[in-house]
């Protein structure tokens, strides 16, 4: 198990990371603001990389310029959260493709779902899609279910 108590843990070949509903992540009906999961599920992206591959900027930095776009996003919003709740955000490889990774997300209250995500992410480097860096492939092969 890979832990970092800001950046959520790797366990299973599943990332958690934990994020708090605070009075800037509702809308007026105190219920959680549906841009406000786009940025939760980012953050969930983004720590699942990192504890892989480390920063998004070294990789940036080390693979001359590659980096990550979001090239599709399909959302099913099933629950609604409040603010103060405590919700997970969950994150795991569903299938990797030449430049491209397909991560499946969920946004957990307990063992309540409250929204899946299915996202396609995009190496690019210069504004042309790249093959995964194989550094990456190797650790998501390994270390999370379903990749292929």
């Amino acid at each position: 198990m890979t832990t970092n108590p800001i950046g959520g843990a790797l366990s299973g070949g599943v990332h958690r990371l934990p994020v708090r509903v605070y009075y800037e992540d509702t809308d007026f009906s105190g219920f959680v603001y549906h841009a406000s999961y786009l940025r939760f599920m980012e953050r969930g992206r983004t720590e699942l990389l990192r504890s892989l591959a480390g920063d998004q900027s070294d990789l940036h930095r080390d693979a001359r310029g590659l980096v990550f776009v979001v090239r599709k996003m399909t959302l099913d919003f099933l629950k609604p959260a409040r603010m103060d709740d405590l919700l997970d955000v969950l994150t795991w490889s569903s299938e990797l493709k030449g430049a491209s990774m397909h991560l499946a997300q969920e946004v957990r209250r307990g063992d309540e779902v409250l929204m899946k995500a299915d996202v396609v992410v995009a190496c690019v480097r210069e504004g042309r899609a790249i093959r995964l860096p194989d550094s990456l492939r190797h650790s998501l092969t390994r270390s999370v279910p379903g990749a292929v």
